[in-house]
């Protein structure tokens, strides 16, 4: 009998399914803060990211041994590294959180977090379009979302590294806590980006 083909355009979307998993996860952590609990949430992201990264390493090993993939394998490895930097990114917004000991949440880091949720989810919507790139009407509205989404959080970043530099200059260490935890932040729903800016860009090579 013949063995299944290995099917890509599920294996990303799952890699997008999981950056969802971790947006949520971190804005239900600043919704409800409490610092004491923060090493526990850690460890249950650090699952979902050990799980992306299975994903991920499946998608290579079946590329390893495939010679015919539905789009050009360049852009399926190039796909799912972006998508594996989400993952990545986001786990290290806690990390970070965790590793400065924070006590006290800077009241920007919710609204940040729910603009990284957003971009995830759209994100994730246009990957399960991706499948039907050719015939989805759908599917560059929704890298347009994303890219809405990243400029809304640019805006977002800039206005909040500007307000603890204005209103907290006598506390150097608040100011760099959360500018390291914004710039990683920020750095993720750049990397959401990356990655509706490569569907984008696969959708006109293939059109």
């Amino acid at each position: 009998m013949a063995r299944a083909r290995f099917d890509y355009f599920d294996a990303l979307e799952r890699q997008g399914e999981y950056a969802c998993e971790e947006a949520r996860k971190l804005v239900d952590v600043l919704r409800d803060f409490d610092p004491k609990t923060v090493s526990e949430h850690l460890v249950t992201m650090h699952e979902i990211e050990n799980a992306a990264d299975e994903q991920n390493h499946q998608i290579f090993t079946h590329l390893a041994k495939e010679f015919v993939t539905p789009i050009d394998r360049e852009d399926i490895i190039e796909v799912a590294h972006r998508l594996d930097d989400i993952v990545d990114y986001t786990e290290d917004v806690l990390q970070q959180i965790y590793m400065y000991d924070i006590q006290e949440l800077y009241e920007r880091a919710l609204p940040m977090a729910v603009l990284m949720e957003r971009a995830t989810t759209a994100l994730y919507s246009a990957l399960d379009e991706f499948r039907n790139f050719k015939k989805s009407a759908a599917l560059s509205a929704k890298i347009i979302e994303v890219n809405d989404y990243e400029e809304e959080a640019d805006k977002l970043y800039t206005e909040s590294i500007r307000d603890l530099y204005k209103n907290y200059r006598e506390d150097p260490v608040y100011i760099l806590m959360w500018s390291n935890v914004f710039s990683r932040m920020e750095r993720c729903i750049d990397a959401c980006e990356n990655v509706a800016d490569m569907l984008a860009t696969i959708l006109m090579k293939n059109n």
